[in-house]
């Protein structure tokens, strides 16, 4: 594998804020006052376990619980409660998300589906009026796109499995940081300043997150009493007190009825979530996905999302080329061509099993890879829409297929990721959907809701081909979300990692691990790298250092068409080391940086 002179300048410094933050406190005891946040860091190496995510709090949250001798579970119920306090835009117990876990001593990965569910009174046209759909917007900002909440649920489901501490023992880093405060940073300032004409029609929002009537400076403390007396609820009560009592109706009313200031001009639709709805909610534990990629194997979640079957397609239709060996340009060519293929088959064939069949083993075969890779050149470019295949019925270079339009998901979610000292790893994505969710937050409660909802299609997406991913009573809209493991042929994990980003997660996931498994660059760098994103659309994304570089030119002349947009995906991973060491990786710049912290720094 490459390796890279500033990979070690940033494992030293990692080293040394570990080392630091290893002194703060000693395990079983209760952590200090904080009166600084903790260094960023985006790559650190150790012993003892590791934490990655977005934030600096959130990881060292999950530290703490590591120490105190919980697993890899316990720390990433820690981090995820964390981040409702200071990633409140992307992720909260008024959100879902999914799950997946690698257990140590079985060697065998299980996955938990947490995302939302629509009410049991919701039809084909949840998201219509009179027939045709409502502006996304309109659709967002209201009681209609919010869905029971999966997150509390999860954190039952998982703890229960495979966890070792009680719930408000991993609460209580949270409960602490919502009290005592956090400090703003500059993309926290920038997504309030996006919120904020949405957040002032919302008296509770307004309140929480424009203190004193302003927009929060960075640098500034920012606290959240309520959440922190909500979490003192759920470490008392448990995860079942969002879903029945005082909290669960206080969601049902606020979805019912939003609080919408007097005066404001914002029409903002009631949603039908009952208490009964809060109250059927169940998570669902799956088996995952599986590809074999290059004599490994990549595992992920499978529906309700799309994440662990467009992942493993695009891998499969890769496995053909050497991308070790072919130049930047034919890797990111072949990179866009496979994303593109294997998001045109998930736009057909995915949605929530429980309502309509999803052929997992189809999409996942490499007969079926195969007979859709022969559709790649490396003279011409594919068209988009593209025509979906048939997976049950696998036909070499089809064309004639249903060409269903992508949909728009909200690109705002977060990523954890977390190993322990026994081996066991867990990577975990969840969500609010939209940067803010609904927009809306449940007075006196301090979380905001989903907007969930707005996953579904809005209307059918193709006249005359069934849609898996209409709204329907207590259904699972499509994700993309893919946290995934990768383990090698003895079972034991080589890389995990997952990224926020909406339907971008896909091709994130998708570029970092083959710049890491085929381009052999470290998992710092291959999360750091340029990102391109194609899903199925006329123009493929691509990120400034990508879109000013020679290689968009040499595409161009492929016939590729691009659009410059300013990052895309904020990835997480950890890597097991010889050793009993553990590397976690974070972003770099992304979102401001991530944090990676480990247990017992490397010296």
């Amino acid at each position: 594998m490459r390796r890279s002179v500033w990979r070690y300048g940033m494992i030293a410094a990692a080293t040394a804020t570990a080392l630091s933050l290893g002194a703060a406190a000693p395990p079983g005891s209760a952590a200090p006052p904080r009166t600084a946040p903790p260094a960023k860091v985006p790559v650190a190496v150790g012993f003892g376990g590791a934490v990655a995510s977005v934030d600096a709090d959130a990881s060292a949250a999950g530290v703490e619980i590591l120490r105190r001798g919980g697993n890899a579970v316990d720390a990433a119920v820690a981090v995820a409660a964390a981040l409702g306090v200071t990633e409140p835009y992307s992720a909260g117990i008024g959100g879902g998300g999914y799950l997946v876990h690698y257990d140590a001593a079985s060697r065998t990965v299980h996955t938990v589906d947490g995302r939302e569910t629509a009410p049991a009174s919701a039809d084909a046209g949840l998201l219509t009026e009179e027939g045709a759909p409502l502006p996304f917007e309109e659709a967002m900002t209201s009681g209609l796109s919010v869905g029971t909440p999966g997150t509390p649920a999860t954190w039952a489901t998982a703890l229960d499995a495979w966890g070792s501490l009680p719930l408000g023992e991993l609460l209580a880093p949270a409960e602490r940081l919502a009290r005592d405060g956090f400090t703003v940073d500059a993309t926290y300032r920038a997504q309030t300043a996006d919120n904020e004409a949405r957040f002032r029609d919302f008296p509770a929002s307004a309140a929480l997150f424009l203190p004193g009537g302003r927009l929060p400076e960075v640098g500034q403390v920012v606290k959240n009493p309520d959440l922190a007396r909500t979490y003192a609820l759920l470490a008392e009560r448990g995860a079942g007190a969002l879903y029945r009592g005082p909290l669960a109706r206080d969601i049902v009313r606020t979805v019912r009825t939003p609080p919408v200031r007097p005066g404001a001009r914002r029409v903002v639709r009631p949603g039908d979530l009952t208490e009964r709805d809060l109250a059927a909610y169940r998570t669902v534990r799956r088996a995952p996905t599986e590809t074999r990629y290059r004599g490994l194997r990549v595992l992920s979640v499978p529906p309700s999302s799309s994440g662990g079957t467009t992942v493993g397609e695009a891998l499969n239709i890769l496995e053909g080329t050497d991308l070790s060996a072919v130049p930047e340009a034919r890797y990111l060519h072949r990179l866009v061509e496979a994303s593109r293929i294997a998001f045109a088959d998930r736009g057909r064939w995915v949605g929530d099993p429980a309502f309509a069949p999803v052929p997992v083993r189809g999409l996942l075969s490499q007969r079926y890879a195969d007979s859709r890779a022969c559709l790649i050149r490396d003279d011409a470019v594919l068209s988009s829409p593209l025509a979906a295949g048939d997976p049950r019925n696998p036909v070499p270079c089809a064309t004639g297929g249903a060409v269903v339009p992508p949909l728009y998901e909200g690109e705002n979610t977060t990523h954890l990721t977390v190993a322990d000292r026994w081996g066991n790893v867990v990577a975990y994505t969840l969500t609010i959907e939209s940067t803010g969710g609904s927009g809306i937050t449940v007075p006196g409660r301090g979380f905001l809701l989903n907007n969930e909802l707005t996953d579904f299609s809005f209307t059918p997406a193709h006249p005359e081909v069934p849609d898996p991913n209409l709204p329907g009573p207590g259904k699972r809209p499509r994700s993309s979300i893919a946290p995934t493991v990768v383990l090698d042929g003895d079972g034991r994990p080589v890389v995990a990692l997952g990224s926020p980003g909406g339907a971008t997660i896909v091709t994130t996931v998708l570029q970092t691990l083959t710049g890491f498994l085929d381009r052999g660059l470290p998992l710092v760098d291959a999360i750091a790298a340029p990102r391109a994103s194609q899903r199925d659309r006329p123009a493929t994304d691509l990120e400034p250092a990508l879109w000013d570089s020679p290689l968009r030119p040499a595409l161009e002349a492929l016939g590729h068409t691009f659009r410059r947009t300013p990052e895309i995906g904020a990835a997480t991973g950890v890597q097991r080391l010889p050793g009993g060491r553990w590397l976690a990786a974070a972003e770099t710049v992304r979102r401001g940086g991530g944090s990676a912290m480990v247990v017992r720094p490397e010296r």
